[in-house]
């Protein structure tokens, strides 16, 4: 079962303040929507758990980059917390993204990802 989803996020309860802009992009590297959705005022954060580390992805001050290419099956996430320091990367496998032009850019999600952290600095 395909789940739609928004890069608007119009439905995300949890955000109870938020900003949202989004630009279509056609250069050599990349073609699509890009969206950048700022969260100011949130009922909860939320945390997920990687490999017993807990990682928080939505609070106040977090943004979310998503880019949605024109013609491809998946979708990338870039999560920034307050600081705009990377927080994870998602990449979402889909079976198509789209454009509505009441919601902005979507994906149908097939529920297969790949998480990707970021890596610490151990000073070597």
């Amino acid at each position: 079962m395909l789940k739609r989803k928004y890069g608007s996020r119009y439905d995300w309860k949890r955000i109870l303040k938020r900003s949202y802009v989004e630009r279509y992009i056609v250069s050599p590297e990349f073609e699509g929507y890009v969206t950048l959705f700022r969260m100011h005022t949130v009922s909860a954060p939320l945390h997920k758990t990687y490999e017993g580390k807990s990682v928080c992805i939505a609070d106040e001050g977090f943004s979310w980059m998503q880019h949605f290419p024109t013609g491809k099956r998946y979708s990338v996430t870039t999560v920034f917390n307050g600081d705009n320091e990377i927080v994870q990367w998602y990449i979402d496998i889909c079976s198509e993204n789209g454009y509505c032009e009441t919601n902005g850019p979507w994906m149908d999600d097939m529920f297969l990802d790949l998480i990707v952290l970021p890596t610490e600095n151990s000073g070597e």
